[in-house]
C-alpha cells in the first residue's frame, strides 16, 4: 500500500519506538551498541528505514527540576556508524506549541536542543559536545575537567538538520571522524544524550547523574563499536584564506584604508595531534572591549576575543579552574592580552605570525604556542617609548594519574634583544566525582631574577554538605607582567567557606545552601592582614530561577589607615520563562577607594535583560549604576553604563546586531563615552564566515584646535573603523 510522505514518517517513527520498547534492558545497563548502516543517511531531519537497525537510547531521566524523575516527554536517540562518520538521530515528542523554534548563529543554540557527548579517548576527563536545537542551530564544545568546564571556543566541522512535526520534531548529525580527535584502538568511547525541554524547564539526560554534582563525564554510559571502528580518509588539512580591508577615521572626514590577507592552517596528521599556523594574521577584535568601573589599586582584567587566541586555550590553562561556581581560579600565567597589546595614545603592537600545536599520546595532553610581534613607536605622556620586537612563547605537558585526576607543567616566556621574561609552573587536580583538590606553584623569569606565587583550590560538595577552601600566594618579586595576568605581588590570601546543604523534590524550592566561614588577606603594601567572616545564603526555585546573598565583615588596613570594612552582595536570575531572561546585582560596601585616594562607602547596582520578541529578533539591555561615597558620608558622585541592543536573525547563520554602550556621570551631567557598533555576520559553510562590523567610539578627552589650543570639553570622535573580513574553508 502506499502511503503519503507524511504517513510514511509516522510509521517509521512509532515503529522506531516499538523497537526502543523492546530493546530497555540493553539500555539499562547504559550501552548502546554502534553499527553500519544498511542505506546511505541523507542529513534531513526525516528518519530513513536504516535507522531501523539502529541501536537506541530511551530511558531519560530528569536532572531537573524533579531530581531522577521520569520525563514528561519521550526522547528516543539513536546511532549509526560509517568509516568516515558518526551518525545520530534524536527523535524528541512534544505538542508542536510547545516546541521553542528561534533562530540563531553557530554556538548560540536557544529554545528546545538536544545533544550528544562523546568521550573519544576514555580518560573520563574530557569530551566533545554536539548540540543542535528543534530550529537546527547548531552548537559545539569541549567538556573539561570531568564536566566541571567547557570550552565553548572549540569549533568542528560537522553537519546536522532537524525537521518539526505535529509531534515534535526530529533532530539529526552527522560527524565526521576526521573533524575530532580520538584513541582508535578503543573499541568503545564513552557517550551520553542530553534534552533540554524549555516549556517545562526539564534538563533530561540518558545517564543518572548525583544532585550535588551534576553533569559528570566519569558517569557517561558506553557506545561500544560493533563490527567496525572509526577511520578517515583525505590529508585531514584544513586550510582558511582570510581577506580583509579596514577603514580607519583620520579625522577632517578623511579615512585611510588599509587591505590586508593572511592564511589559517589546521593540520592533524594523525587523531592524536592538531598543529596550527597564521601567516600574516589579522588579530583584531571585531567589537570593542565594553566599560569597567575600577576603584581597586590593580589594574582591569579584559577577556580575549580575538579567535586565534581563544580556540584551543584550554590547552594553556593551569588545572582546576572552576567556571561553574567561579570559586578557584588558578593564577594566569598565560594572558594572551600581552601579545599584540595596545599601547598609550591607542596603537597597538603588530603580530606576524602565530603558530600553535597540541595533541596528546595515551594519557600525556601537550601544547605548544608561538608569536612574533614588530617593533612599534608610541609617546606616552609626552615622551617617545619604543616597544621592541619580541618573540613569545608557551610549552604546556600535562599527564593524566589515577583516573581522574592530572598534574602537568606550563611556561611562559618573551624574549626581546634585551630581556628573558616569563614564568615556569607545577600544577595539578585530584579529582572524584564530589572532591576536587588542586593546586600550583610557580616562579617568575625575569633574566637571572625571579620569585615564587602558588594556588590552592579544595572544594568538596557533598549530598548535604559543602566545605571549598582556596588561598594564594604571590612574591613581592613575582612580576610577569608581559606574559600574565598577576597584578597582585606580595599578597597572602586565604578564603574558607562550609555549610548545609538541602535538596528538595517537591514543593517550589529545589535547593537551599547557608554557608559561612573566615577571609584573610595580607598586601605588603600596607604590612597588614584583613580579617573577616562571611555569612552567605543561596536558593534556587523549581521555576528556574534564584538568588544569592552574601555578607562580610572585617577588620583592613589600605593606606596607612585602619578601619573596619564590611560589604552586602545581592544577586539573582530569573529564566521563568522560554521568551525571556533576567539577571539583577547589586551591592554595598565600606572600602577604601583608591582611585579618590579616601576611605569611604561604595555601592553598585545592574541588571540585564534579554527578550525573544520574535523567532528571530532578540532585544536586550545591560545597566550598570556605581555610586562613589565621600568621607562625610555623601554621594561623591554616579556613574551609569548602560548598552541596550538588538539582534536580528532573519535565517540560522544570518546576524544583524547593533549595540550602544554609552557612560554618563551625574557630577558632569552629561554622558562622557559613547560607542556606538554594527555587526553582520554571516556563516555561510562550516567555519567559513563574512564579517562586517563599523564601531565608532566618541569620548570628551582633551582635544586640541589647528593652532593647539585647548577646545572645551566636547564629544568628539577619538576612533571609528569599519572592517570587512571574509573566511573560506578548505578541507582537505
Amino acid at each position: 500500500m502506499d502511503y503519503p510522505t507524511g504517513m510514511k514518517n509516522r510509521i517509521l517513527i512509532a515503529t522506531l519506538l516499538l523497537c526502543s520498547a523492546l530493546a530497555v534492558g540493553a539500555n539499562r545497563d547504559k550501552v548502546v551498541y554502534l553499527k553500519t548502516p544498511t542505506d546511505h543517511i541523507t542529513v534531513d531531519g526525516i528518519a530513513e528505514p536504516c535507522w531501523l537497525q539502529a541501536d537506541s537510547a530511551s530511558q531519560f531521566c530528569q536532572l531537573q527540576p524533579y531530581y531522577r524523575q521520569p520525563p514528561s516527554r519521550l526522547t528516543v536517540a539513536r546511532v549509526l556508524s560509517t568509516p568516515d562518520a558518526l551518525y545520530c538521530l534524536l527523535t524528541c515528542y512534544d505538542e508542536r506549541r510547545n516546541v521553542q523554534t528561534h533562530t540563531g548563529m553557530f554556538d548560540q543554540s536557544d529554545g528546545d536542543v538536544v545533544s550528544i557527548m562523546l568521550d573519544t579517548f576514555n580518560d573520563r576527563q574530557t569530551a566533545y559536545r554536539f548540540a543542535v536545537s528543534a530550529a537546527g542551530v547548531r552548537s559545539d564544545a569541549r567538556l573539561l575537567d570531568d564536566a566541571r568546564n567547557t570550552d565553548n571556543t572549540w569549533d568542528g566541522i560537522w553537519f546536522a538538520a532537524s525537521k518539526i512535526y505535529d509531534w515534535g520534531f526530529v533532530v539529526e548529525m552527522m560527524i565526521p571522524y576526521k573533524s575530532i580527535r580520538y584513541n582508535k584502538e578503543l573499541p568503545e568511547w564513552g557517550v551520553d544524550f542530553d534534552r533540554w525541554i524549555p516549556s517545562e524547564k526539564e534538563d533530561l539526560y540518558w545517564c543518572e547523574y548525583e544532585q550535588n554534582e551534576g553533569l559528570r563525564i566519569s558517569k557517561f554510559g558506553r557506545m561500544v563499536f560493533d563490527g567496525i571502528r572509526p577511520g578517515t580518509s583525505g590529508l585531514n588539512l584544513e586550510v582558511y584564506p582570510v581577506a580583509a580591508a579596514k577603514a580607519t577615521y583620520l579625522g577632517n572626514d578623511k579615512y585611510k584604508v588599509d587591505p590586508d590577507g593572511g592564511v589559517d592552517i589546521f593540520y592533524n596528521p594523525s587523531k592524536k595531534l592538531t598543529f596550527q599556523l597564521t601567516a600574516n594574521p589579522d588579530f583584531a577584535q571585531i567589537e570593542a572591549d565594553p566599560f569597567t568601573f575600577n576603584i581597586s589599586r590593580y589594574e582591569s582584567y579584559f577577556d580575549e576575543r580575538r579567535p586565534f587566541f581563544t580556540e584551543g586555550n584550554e590547552v594553556f590553562m593551569a588545572s582546576g579552574r572552576e567556571r561553574n561556581s567561579g570559586f578557584y581560579k588558578p593564577l594566569e600565567l598565560f594572558y594572551s592580552r600581552r601579545i599584540g597589546k595596545v599601547l598609550a595614545g591607542g596603537s597597538q603592537v603588530p603580530l606576524v605570525l602565530g603558530t600553535k600545536a597540541f595533541g596528546r599520546i595515551e594519557e600525556w595532553e601537550y601544547g605548544g604556542f608561538f608569536a612574533l610581534t614588530g617593533e612599534q613607536d608610541y609617546e606616552d605622556e609626552g615622551g617617545k617609548i619604543n616597544e621592541p620586537r619580541a618573540s613569545f612563547a608557551c610549552a604546556r605537558i600535562k599527564r593524566q594519574v589515577l583516573d581522574n585526576s592530572s598534574v602537568g607543567m606550563l611556561f611562559v616566556g618573551k624574549q626581546t634583544k634585551d630581556d628573558i621574561k616569563g614564568v615556569l609552573d607545577i600544577d595539578g587536580a585530584f579529582r572524584t566525582s564530589d572532591f576536587q583538590l588542586s593546586y600550583q606553584l610557580a616562579r617568575s623569569i625575569q633574566n637571572s631574577k625571579g620569585d615564587f606565587a602558588g594556588s590552592f583550590g579544595f572544594k568538596k560538595f557533598a549530598p548535604n554538605w559543602l566545605t571549598a577552601i582556596r588561598t594564594r600566594a604571590i612574591g613581592n618579586e613575582f612580576d610577569i607582567a608581559e606574559v600574565g595576568f598577576v597584578p597582585w605581588q606580595g599578597m597572602f590570601e586565604f578564603t574558607m567557606l562550609t555549610g548545609p546543604v538541602w535538596f528538595f523534590n517537591e514543593g517550589p524550592v529545589s535547593q537551599f545552601l547557608i554557608y559561612f566561614g573566615p577571609s584573610l588577606a595580607y598586601e605588603h603594601p600596607d604590612l597588614y592582614t584583613d580579617y573577616a567572616g562571611l555569612v552567605g545564603v543561596n536558593m534556587q526555585f523549581r521555576s528556574n530561577w534564584g538568588y544569592e546573598i552574601t555578607a562580610l565583615l572585617g577588620k583592613n588596613k589600605d593606606a596607612d589607615r585602619k578601619y573596619t570594612g564590611y560589604e552586602i552582595d545581592l544577586s539573582a536570575w530569573f529564566n521563568v520563562s522560554p521568551s525571556w531572561s533576567a539577571n539583577y546585582w547589586g551591592g554595598f560596601a565600606r572600602t577604601f577607594n583608591f582611585s579618590r585616594d579616601y576611605l569611604a562607602f561604595y555601592a553598585w547596582s545592574g541588571f540585564s535583560v534579554n527578550w525573544k520578541a520574535l523567532d528571530i529578533l532578540t532585544l536586550g539591555t545591560s545597566y550598570d549604576m556605581y555610586v562613589e561615597g565621600n568621607p562625610a558620608g555623601q554621594i561623591e558622585d554616579i556613574t551609569y553604563n548602560a548598552r541596550p541592543s538588538i539582534s536580528f536573525t532573519p535565517w540560522n547563520d544570518i546576524n544583524l546586531r547593533l549595540y550602544v554602550d554609552n557612560v554618563f556621570v551625574r557630577s558632569s551631567n552629561r554622558m562622557e563615552r559613547l560607542i556606538t557598533g554594527f555587526l553582520f555576520s554571516y556563516n555561510f559553510l562550516p567555519k567559513s564566515w563574512v564579517y562586517f562590523a563599523v564601531n565608532d567610539i566618541r569620548d570628551r578627552s582633551e582635544e586640541y584646535d589647528a593652532a593647539g589650543g585647548l577646545l572645551p570639553g566636547r564629544m568628539h570622535v577619538i576612533d571609528r573603523a569599519a572592517v570587512l573580513k571574509v573566511k573560506y574553508l578548505y578541507y582537505f
